[in-house]
């Protein structure tokens, strides 16, 4: 598009901030924005609809709870009006987490999609799903606007403070903004299509064994070549929907989440695995015989591709030393959770844990691109090394990356400052007072099944 007149495409319409992807990270910057005094808020998505990875993939919210004996809730905020919303419509429960990432916040994909349509339309966020970025409009080293595609084709958008939340840091690519490509440096992160299932008898699961007895079979059929798994190990759980379970298991390795032939290749090889997978539990497991494949992710989910380079970078160090920061806007206690290839095709997950069940703080310069003074930037595409990235990537903390994304440009159209040069005590003091949490709780949470609600009392304050 940088050899078309933009000019040439007709403009649709100015907004004060521009939100790039209705993910978790996404969809919260533009409820926080207009929490925050922002008059024009304007949500765009590719997809159907909003949510990303959390309604594309997923059913359980990772981060707002610390690993360990006595977790602590160390996310809140715009991330407790989503879980509130599912908690209220009987959506969710409290899943104590055997893999490692701690206690899980379990909900339906389905209901998700309408609580995020309802809190977005509550709020006055312009959202306009079906709609693409296609280009970047700059002059004079200004970015003017963007350039979408819908079906009514072509047209411009303006705005005043633009917010990445593209989880490829598409805008900042077409912008110019400088990023990592993630495989440059340390071996990419896996890929995975997930899958649910139907009609499973978990008593019986249990009863043989549940995960003990399934890892054991998994890599009984690994080793004898019965069954071609991708890997030996992998997440099977209850879903909020009677005799259905969720998986994290299939593993697609070798392609880039930047290409679309290699994203084609990726799509079919999760999907094939996928089935590999229904044929291995429903004649190996206990509990499966007549279960069946009633959902596949509907795009597979890419956990890295592209990392801005902001005024600060987030480090493997930083995680495992609790690091403190003056410009901190949240907190995360979730170890790095590293899914890799070995070189000999074997699978592997490499884990380190944030020390003493503790916690590190994350500062704003992440989410500022040092090549841009109109840009934040939150989600997975945030300035991180790969470790960072690798704790700092949980749902809860990509919803609290946007509350603060979000809040920061409205300050900054306030304020009229730059976003650069917003008073960090005068933005810590609005997240806190919007229910973000900054500090470490000084008591454990309740993490049994229902306990959602006794952790909202807890924290002591409402968003």
């Amino acid at each position: 598009m940088n050899s078309i007149n933009h000019n040439a495409i007709p403009l649709a319409f100015e907004t004060d901030v521009l939100i790039i992807g209705a993910g978790s990270a996404g969809c919260c910057a533009a409820l926080a924005a207009k929490a925050t005094g922002a008059e024009k808020v304007t949500l765009i998505e590719r997809a159907g609809f909003p949510g990303g990875i959390s309604t594309q993939a997923l059913d359980t919210f990772y981060g707002f709870f610390t690993p360990g004996d006595t977790p602590k809730k160390v996310a809140g905020g715009i991330g407790n009006r989503v879980v509130d919303a599912l908690d209220e419509a009987g959506a969710v429960f409290l899943r104590p987490n055997t893999y490692g990432a701690g206690t899980g916040v379990n909900y339906n994909p389905e209901r998700l999609k309408l609580v995020w349509d309802q809190l977005l339309n509550e709020a006055g966020v312009q959202t306009l799903l079906h709609t693409s970025l296609v280009d970047v409009e700059q002059e004079h080293g200004q970015i003017r606007s963007v350039v979408v595609y819908g079906k009514q084709g072509f047209t411009r958008i303006r705005a005043r403070v633009f917010i990445d939340a593209s989880g490829d840091a598409d805008f900042c690519h077409l912008a110019g903004i400088g990023y990592e490509t993630a495989g440059e440096n340390e071996p990419v992160q896996t890929m995975t299509t997930t899958f649910r299932m139907s009609n499973v008898d978990l008593d019986r699961y249990e009863q043989a064994g549940g995960k003990k007895m399934l890892m054991q079979k998994m890599a009984e059929a690994v080793e004898n070549g019965t069954h071609a798994l991708p890997r030996k190990a992998g997440s099977i759980h209850k879903m909020n929907a009677e005799g259905c379970i969720s998986t994290v298991a299939v593993r697609v390795a070798g392609f880039s989440g930047l290409d679309a032939a290699d994203l084609t290749q990726a799509e079919q090889d999760g999907r094939r695995q996928a089935f590999i997978y229904e044929g291995f539990l429903r004649g190996c497991v206990p509990g499966f015989e007549a279960a069946n494949i009633i959902g596949l992710s509907s795009s597979i989910g890419v956990r890295e591709s592209r990392r801005v380079y902001g005024h600060y970078r987030l480090t493997r160090e930083d995680c495992l030393n609790r690091a403190q920061f003056e410009d901190k806007v949240l907190l995360c206690g979730a170890p790095i959770e590293d899914h890799r290839e070995s070189a000999d095709g074997e699978d592997e997950t490499h884990w380190a844990y944030v020390p003493d069940g503790g916690v590190y703080e994350v500062p704003y310069r992440c989410f500022l691109p040092r090549d841009n003074e109109q840009t934040l930037v939150c989600g997975r595409c945030f300035s991180a090394t790969h470790d960072a990235h690798a704790s700092c990537r949980s749902m809860a903390q990509t919803m609290a990356m946007g509350h603060a994304c979000g809040t920061a440009a409205a300050l900054s159209l306030k304020l009229g400052m730059k976003l650069s040069e917003l008073p960090i005590a005068q933005l810590q003091d609005t997240l806190r007072s919007q229910g973000a949490v900054l500090e470490m709780p000084t008591e454990a949470a309740d993490i049994s099944e229902n306990g959602w609600g006794n952790n909202r009392k807890q924290e002591g304050r409402e968003s």
